[in-house]
C-alpha cells in the first residue's frame, strides 16, 4: 500500500487510460480520464457504492498510458477493456466497436454506418466515439449528398427520391461521375473541410430566427453541434491500418526510459516502458533495447517501426526485418512524440518517487534522530501487548530499518511466566528473551526500542537492559489519545515529551510504527485466542481425538453450533452414541 500511494503521489495530471490491477497482476479495471492524478486518486479517498469500493479492495498496482486528449482516452479505453475483458468493467465490455461511416464500393454507393471495418468492400471514416453525433451527421449528408438508400435496387422510384434524398439509379442513369462528385464531398466533408456546410447552416439557423421558425432553428444549431463533435479530431488514430510499433526515450540522472505504443488497425491498443540504466552511448543503448524487443524470427512483428527523428534510422533500419522511419512530421510524428512524453513522466516519474520515499523514510528517521538528540535510528524495534483480561496473553516486535518494515525480522511471543494481566511483567520477559537471544546469537542490536505505552512500559523495560542485560539502548514510549491514536513520544530520564509538528515526516513514521505493531500484536492475539478456544474445549471430551475434532468442525464450523445440537445430531455424522453423550455434556458444562 505505501508503495501504491507514492504512485499515487505522482501521477501526470495529462488526459489518458488507467488499468487498476489484483495482487496476481490481473488487469482488473480500466478507465479514461481528463486528469489522470485526479481521477485515479478519486478512488482511494471519499465515499463509494459498493461496487466501487469492492473494486478498491482489490486493487494493489496500477498502470497507465497518457495520451494526446479526452477524446483520444476514451477510444483507447474502448480498446483496451476489449483487450483485456477487465471483470469489473461492465459497460465496455460487450465488444461493441465505435462506429464507422462508411461508403459502399458499388456502381452506385451508399453511406451507411457500421461497426464491422472490412477495408476492401468500401472508404471508412472514423471511429466515431459519439455514435449518435455519426448517425446524426450521416442523415445530414444524405440531406446534401443524395447516395441511393436501398438495399436492393427496387423497380420504381421511392420516397427518398421524392424528398430529395437520392437521384433515382433505379429508374434514371447516374453517371459515375454524379457519383464521384458525390463521394468526393463527403470524403472531404468528413475530412474536416466543414466551413462551407457550417456557413450555409449558420445562415439558415439565423433566417429561421428571424422569421420566428425556432423548432426549425433549433434543428439547425443541433445539427452543427453533431458536425462539431463527429469532427473531433482523433490524433490517436491514422488513417491507414498499418501495423506499428512507436518508440520514445527519455534520459535523467544516467537512466533511459523507453516507452513503446503499439499502434494496430489505426488504433493504440497497449503501452510499455522499461527503464535501465545507461552504460554506453544513448543511441547505442536505445537501438540495443530496441534489438532485444524484438523476436526477429516471429511472424508477429510490426509493418513498421517509427523512432525519433534524431537517430540513425537507416542503421536500424538494416538491421531489422521491418521498415523504419523517423517521422518529421503529421500524426506519425505526433506519435512518437506522445511515446517520448509517455517515457519522460515515466522516467520523472522514477525519481518523484524515490525523492517522496527518501523524505518519508532516511530523512524522517535522520529527523527523529535530530530531535531526540541521538544517532539516526536507522533500526527500530517496538514492542507490544496484547491480551485478554490475562487470558492467552502474547506479545509481538516489529522491525523498521531505515524507516520501512522489515518483515521478515518481526518477532511473536507467547507469554509464559506471567499470570494474569501484568503488561509491565510481559514487556520485561519478553525484551529479556528478545535480546539475550541477540547477544548469544551476535545479531544486530537497534538503534531505539520504541514500546506501546507510557512510563511504566519505558522502566520495565530499562530495568531489563541495563539492570540486567548490560545494554545502552535509547528507549522511547509512544502514547495514545482518548481516540486511540498516536499523541506523544516520551523520551529520555524522565520520560518527558518530545516536542514534534503533527505534520511531520518524523511523525508520520512513529504512527506507522505504532500502527504496525499494534496490528501485529492484535492479530496474533486473535488468531492465538481462536485455536485455544476450539483446541482446549474439544479435547477435553473423552473419546474425541485429531480426526473426529477435524470432523465436527467441518460438519458445524464452531463450538457455539455444536452446543445447540443434541445426540441424534451426532450419531447423524458418524459419531459413536457414547461419544456424542459425552460432547453433548461436556459443551453444556
Amino acid at each position: 500500500m505505501t508503495e501504491l500511494k507514492l504512485k499515487l503521489s505522482v501521477l501526470p495530471t495529462e488526459p489518458g487510460c488507467y488499468l487498476m490491477k489484483n495482487d496476481d497482476g490481473e488487469i482488473i479495471y480500466v478507465g479514461k480520464a481528463k486528469n489522470l492524478r485526479n481521477r485515479v486518486r478519486s478512488y482511494f479517498s471519499g465515499a463509494h457504492d459498493e461496487k466501487t469500493m469492492r473494486l478498491v479492495q482489490d486493487i494493489v498496482d496500477f498502470d497507465y498510458i497518457v495520451t494526446a486528449s479526452e477524446i483520444e482516452s476514451l477510444l483507447l479505453e474502448n480498446t483496451l477493456i476489449k483487450k483485456h475483458q477487465p471483470r469489473y468493467n461492465i459497460l465496455l465490455k460487450d465488444d461493441k466497436s465505435y462506429p464507422f461511416i462508411k461508403i459502399t464500393k458499388e456502381k452506385h454507393p451508399k453511406l451507411v454506418v457500421t461497426r464491422i471495418v472490412k477495408p476492401k468492400t468500401g472508404i471508412y471514416f472514423g471511429p466515431y466515439p459519439n455514435a449518435y453525433s455519426a448517425h446524426e451527421t450521416k442523415k445530414l449528408l444524405d440531406r446534401i449528398y443524395p447516395l441511393r438508400k436501398c438495399n436492393t435496387m427496387p423497380d420504381k422510384l421511392c420516397l427518398y427520391y421524392h424528398i430529395g434524398q437520392c437521384l433515382g439509379p433505379c429508374v434514371f442513369n447516374v453517371t459515375d461521375e454524379q457519383n464521384q462528385e458525390m463521394i468526393d464531398g463527403i470524403t472531404n466533408f468528413l475530412n474536416g473541410e466543414t466551413d462551407s456546410v457550417m456557413a450555409e447552416l449558420k445562415e439558415k439557423m439565423e433566417n429561421a430566427a428571424a422569421e420566428l421558425e425556432f423548432e426549425k432553428a433549433k434543428e439547425y444549431r443541433d445539427l452543427m453541434g453533431h458536425i462539431e463533435n463527429t469532427m473531433a479530431k482523433q490524433n490517436m488514430l491514422t488513417k491507414d491500418m498499418t501495423a506499428r510499433d512507436c518508440f520514445g526515450y527519455a534520459v535523467e540522472n544516467g537512466w533511459m526510459s523507453v516507452s513503446v505504443l503499439f499502434i494496430r488497425s489505426g488504433k493504440l491498443i497497449e503501452k510499455k516502458a522499461e527503464m535501465f540504466p545507461i552504460n554506453d552511448d544513448i543511441e547505442e543503448e536505445f537501438f540495443r533495447f530496441i534489438m532485444h524487443f524484438y523476436d526477429l524470427n516471429s511472424n508477429l512483428l510490426p509493418k513498421e517501426v517509427h523512432i525519433p527523428k534524431e537517430f540513425n534510422v537507416d542503421l536500424l533500419d538494416e538491421a531489422l526485418p521491418v521498415a523504419v522511419k523517423g517521422p518529421m512530421r503529421g500524426p506519425k510524428r505526433q506519435m512518437v512524440d506522445l511515446a517520448n512524453k509517455n517515457a519522460k513522466i515515466a522516467v520523472e516519474n522514477k525519481f518523484e518517487m524515490i525523492a517522496r520515499d527518501e523524505e518519508r523514510t532516511i530523512k524522517a528517521v535522520e529527523t527523529l534522530g535530530d530531535i531526540m538528540n541521538i544517532e539516526a535510528p536507522r533500526r527500530i524495534e517496538a514492542f507490544d501487548n496484547s491480551n485478554t483480561q490475562g487470558v492467552d496473553p502474547v506479545s509481538v516486535m516489529v522491525s523498521f530499518i531505515d524507516g520501512k518494515p522489515s518483515k521478515k525480522d518481526y518477532r511473536k511471543y507467547k507469554i509464559k511466566t506471567v499470570v494474569g494481566p501484568d503488561d509491565y511483567a510481559s514487556m520485561r520477559e519478553v525484551v529479556r528473551r528478545r535480546y539475550t537471544r541477540v547477544l548469544k546469537e551476535g545479531l544486530p542490536l537497534p538503534d531505539l526500542i520504541i514500546v506501546d505505552g507510557g512510563v511504566g512500559h519505558m522502566n520495565s523495560v530499562k530495568d531489563v537492559l541495563i539492570n540486567e542485560l548490560s545494554l545502552d539502548i535509547p528507549i522511547a514510549g509512544l502514547r495514545k489519545d482518548d481516540k486511540h491514536a498516536t499523541a506523544e513520544l516520551l523520551y529520555g530520564d524522565d520520560a518527558e515529551v518530545v516536542p514534534m509538528k503533527k505534520n511531520s515526516q518524523s511523525f508520520y513514521l512513529l504512527q506507522r510504527i505504532q500502527d504496525e505493531v499494534h496490528r501485529f500484536a492484535i492479530s496474533y492475539h486473535r488468531n492465538t485466542r481462536r485455536k485455544t478456544s476450539i483446541t482446549s474445549q474439544l479435547d477435553k471430551i473423552e473419546g474425541v481425538g485429531p480426526s473426529r475434532k477435524r470432523k465436527l468442525l467441518k460438519e458445524f464450523g464452531s463450538i457455539k453450533k455444536m452446543k445447540e445440537k443434541n445426540v441424534e445430531d451426532f450419531k447423524e455424522i458418524g459419531i459413536p452414541e457414547n461419544v456424542a453423550k459425552n460432547i453433548v455434556k461436556k459443551l453444556s458444562e
